[in-house]
């Protein structure tokens, strides 16, 4: 099969080197302050950005040095939950200018945990401890007036603190265990409303690898979208991002097949049932690897592995969309970078995700020509597993004809003519989605790129080859 470049000769005007600075933060949570950007994530770690690409790391752990947590104020947390290590945090910028920090702490091995509160007048100023509302794995009576079982309550911890499109006040939370769980909360206390309980069940339940819950409401579509983590957070786990919509912030929740996620639990008796879970939600991205194909410049390539719990941010000012998630790496089993995504919705109102790392450019915004499209593509179609290893890319022909023809994969190609929206037919399976124009960081060259998506709601990626 004859390789070739989509796209090559041609002058696209984005010949600069993305200037990346990497930050690590594992399960970083975005919010907003000024111009400036922040990512929160586990041990407390925080990065800031000005612009998605160049990040400055604050903080890494808990110590003595620490710029915004005494580590000395949490005694209540520690105490309840066996444990010194702060999980997933979430901060939310109030209309009043305070900073609400909403922590959790784990013992780990089970479900005993707990979600606290923190205030602060800046950003990345010293928080002042209120203490914890929600605790999970007790012995005897559960917060919700009844005794406490792991299979059906939330273990508490994986905020998530929002105002929805009215103005009200919320928090989703949860992982494994019981499932992922809504409660509405007080603006000027940061506490829940009365008489909730652990609130509402959304999904989840017997164990099952369900975590880091984030709700974006999309003014461009009315939907609000609940994005979650399935699988293990491990190199090897299985980490993967699914989403589902719904026209109200407290559910029900569905996906692209319709399937309300409520269903989404382990079978009775089992933990960590991935089986069981597989099937729901919409799956954004798994792990992946595009490989390298004859005649690309560059020796290697990397292996991207368990993508997750990430969060999310709409941009207004611009109607652009981010996904913002940690990952990990085939060449490593420890290391985790913060990674930006963009993200556009499709015609029918679901996500679709860019293979690569933002960059800063406006160049995945212009319009295209088909004769852009023709070429090689390596195609990732991410599938609806959870996905233990990486999705490897498939080198694979788009004729000038209209025809795709590659090895496992046949089919048609067309370019709307709005010079954006791509509709492929691969193996008899109609996707929808963007056609893009990338920086691959790995041959370190811009390339034409699509993400797709089916109706059935499984993502198709596609990098095209790089020029020499």
């Amino acid at each position: 099969m004859p390789l070739s470049s989509p796209g090559a000769g041609c002058d696209f005007g984005d010949e600069f080197v993305p200037a990346f600075n990497e930050a690590t933060v594992h399960d970083p949570s975005i919010f907003r302050a000024g111009a400036d950007f922040y990512v929160i994530g586990s041990h407390m770690a925080m990065a800031t950005s000005r612009d998605l690409v160049k990040w400055t790391q604050i903080s890494n752990f808990v110590n003595a040095a620490h710029p915004f947590i005494d580590a000395n104020d949490f005694a209540e947390a520690f105490a309840w939950s066996q444990s010194r290590t702060f999980w997933a945090g979430d901060i939310e910028p109030m209309p009043d200018g305070r900073f609400f920090l909403y922590y959790c702490n784990c013992q780990g091995s089970m479900p005993l945990g707990n979600i606290g509160l923190a205030i602060s007048d800046g950003p990345a100023a010293p928080y002042r401890n209120q203490g914890i509302f929600l605790k999970s794995g007790m012995a005897g009576e559960s917060h919700g007036g009844t005794r406490y079982d792991a299979t059906v309550h939330p273990n508490c911890i994986d905020p998530h603190a929002f105002f929805d499109a009215v103005g009200d006040f919320w928090m989703v939370y949860g992982s494994f265990s019981g499932g992922i769980f809504i409660l509405r909360m007080c603006p000027k206390t940061g506490l829940p409303l009365p008489g909730q309980g652990y609130g509402k069940k959304l999904c989840g339940g017997n164990h099952a690898r369900i975590e880091g819950p984030y709700i974006l409401y999309s003014p461009e579509s009315g939907y609000y979208y609940l994005f979650l983590s399935f699988g293990g957070l491990g190199t090897e786990e299985g980490y993967n991002i699914r989403v589902a919509r719904s026209r109200h912030v407290d559910g029900p929740y569905v996906d692209a097949r319709g399937n309300d996620i409520i269903a989404a639990k382990g079978a009775p008796g089992s933990v960590f049932d991935d089986a069981s879970i597989a099937p729901y939600g919409t799956k954004l991205m798994g792990g992946y690897w595009f490989m390298q194909e004859r005649g690309e410049p560059g020796r290697n390539t990397t292996g991207h592995l368990s993508p997750g719990h990430n969060s999310a941010y709409y941009d207004a000012s611009s109607g652009r969309y981010f996904l913002i998630f940690h990952q990990r790496f085939a060449h490593s089993r420890t290391i985790h970078r913060v990674r930006v995504h963009e993200m556009w919705l499709t015609g029918e109102g679901w996500f679709v995700v860019s293979p690569f790392r933002y960059e800063g450019a406006a160049g995945a915004h212009r319009p295209f020509e088909a004769a852009h499209m023709q070429g090689t593509w390596k195609l990732i179609p991410h599938g609806q597993s959870i996905n233990y290893s990486c999705e490897l890319s498939i080198a694979t022909n788009f004729n000038e004809d209209g025809t795709i023809q590659g090895r496992h994969a046949a089919g048609k190609w067309a370019l709307d003519a709005d010079g954006a929206t791509v509709r492929i037919i691969l193996n008899e399976v109609t996707y929808t989605g963007r056609v893009l124009r990338c920086y691959n960081a790995d041959v370190e060259r811009w390339v034409m790129a699509f993400t797709a998506i089916c109706a059935e709601g499984t993502a198709l990626w596609g990098a095209g080859l790089a020029e020499v």
